[in-house]
C-alpha cells in the first residue's frame, strides 16, 4: 500500500489566514443533528445505538429494542435541540448544523427552525452510521439521498460534508465526484483549512476536532459544566494568545443529547459569554470559513 499520509502539513510557518477584521481566531460551533438517523431496530440494524448518551459507557446487552437508549436519543431532538437554538439565537451567534438528513426529515418542526435560522447546514450523511462499512455504491447512493433530502427539508443543498467519526477510503473521492460540495471536514489533522488534489481536482478540507467536543461527557472525561468550561476556555486562551502572530481556527462540537441537558448547557452558556467578551474574534459558520479560505487562499498547487 502506498504511504500517502501527510505528517508535515504547514509545519513551523503556517499561512496567515487573514481572518476578517484581522481576527486572532476563527471559532465555529457545530451542532450535530443525529437523533432519528442512528442505527436502530426499526431501521434494520438489529440493535439500538447508545453512543454519546448517559449509557454509552455501560454494556447493557439489551436484546431487541433498548427503549432507554431510544429515549436518550429522543431527548436530543425533543429538548436539547431547542435549548441549543435558544442559546445561540439569544446571543445573535452563528451556528453550523452537521445534519444527518433522515434525522432532520423525521422532525419537520426542527427542520423549519433550521431553515429560518440562517445557520449553515453541513451534510452529516443520510444516516448516522459507519460509512467505512458501506460498499462504494452504497456510499454513493447515501450521498445522493442525503443531498436530495436536505434540499427538501432545509431548502438548499449542502455545500459541506462530514461523516460519522471516520470516512471510508472512498468518501472524499465520492464527494468530489458528486461535484457540488465546496469542502469536507473528514479530517482531524490541522487547525487551518488546506487543499487536496482528488482525481485531478482541487478540493478544500476544513478540519474538525474531537478534542473541543462535548463527546467527552459521553466518554467520562467531563463530569461537570465546569470541566467543560475550563477545557474550552484553556483551548480558546491558547489559540487567542498564539493568534497575535499565527491565527488559527477552533472547532467546537455539540451534541443535542449531551450538551443539551441543563447542567451541561450551563457550561456552554458561560463559554459563549466568555468568547463574546473578547475582541478580534470571528465567531462564524463553517461555510463562511470555507468560502473565506477559497477566496483568500485559492488553490495554487498542481493537478498532476
Amino acid at each position: 500500500m502506498t504511504y500517502d499520509r501527510d505528517l508535515i502539513g504547514y509545519g513551523a510557518n503556517p499561512p496567515d489566514p487573514k481572518w476578517p477584521g484581522g481576527a486572532r481566531i476563527a471559532i465555529n460551533f457545530v451542532m450535530n443533528y443525529e437523533e432519528g438517523s442512528e442505527p436502530s431496530m426499526q431501521d434494520g440494524e438489529g440493535y439500538t445505538e447508545t453512543a454519546l448518551t448517559e449509557s454509552s459507557s455501560l454494556s447493557m446487552a439489551v436484546k431487541g429494542r433498548d427503549l432507554a437508549g431510544e429515549g436518550m436519543f429522543a431527548y436530543g431532538s425533543r429538548v436539547g435541540f431547542w435549548r441549543l437554538m435558544r442559546l445561540f439565537q439569544e446571543r445573535g451567534l452563528p451556528l453550523t448544523v452537521f445534519g444527518c438528513a433522515l434525522a432532520i426529515e423525521r422532525n419537520p418542526e426542527a427542520a423549519a427552525a433550521i431553515r429560518t435560522s440562517g445557520f449553515d447546514v453541513c451534510c452529516h450523511g443520510w444516516r448516522w452510521i459507519k460509512h467505512y462499512e458501506l460498499s462504494e455504491q452504497e456510499e454513493r447512493e447515501h450521498i445522493a439521498k442525503a443531498i436530495a433530502s436536505l434540499e427538501a427539508t432545509v431548502g438548499e443543498r449542502p455545500l459541506g460534508w462530514y461523516c460519522r467519526y471516520g470516512p471510508s477510503v472512498n468518501t472524499r473521492r465520492l464527494v468530489v465526484e458528486e461535484g457540488g460540495f465546496l469542502y469536507d471536514s473528514d479530517a482531524y489533522d490541522d487547525e487551518l483549512p488546506y487543499w487536496k488534489v482528488v482525481e485531478r481536482k482541487p478540493h478544500l478540507v476544513v478540519p474538525y476536532s474531537l478534542a473541543n467536543n462535548d463527546g467527552k461527557f459521553g466518554s467520562g472525561y467531563f463530569a461537570t459544566s465546569s470541566d467543560y468550561f475550563d477545557w474550552h476556555k484553556d483551548a480558546f486562551d491558547m489559540l487567542y494568545a498564539e493568534g497575535a502572530t499565527q491565527p488559527k481556527m477552533m472547532s467546537v462540537g455539540l451534541h443535542m443529547r449531551l450538551i443539551g441537558h441543563p447542567a451541561r448547557a450551563a457550561g456552554l452558556a458561560r463559554f459563549l459569554d466568555y468568547v463574546q467578551a473578547h475582541e478580534d474574534v470571528w465567531i462564524t459558520g463553517r461555510l463562511d470559513i470555507a468560502r473565506h479560505w477559497a477566496k483568500t487562499h485559492p488553490f495554487a498547487g498542481t493537478l498532476a
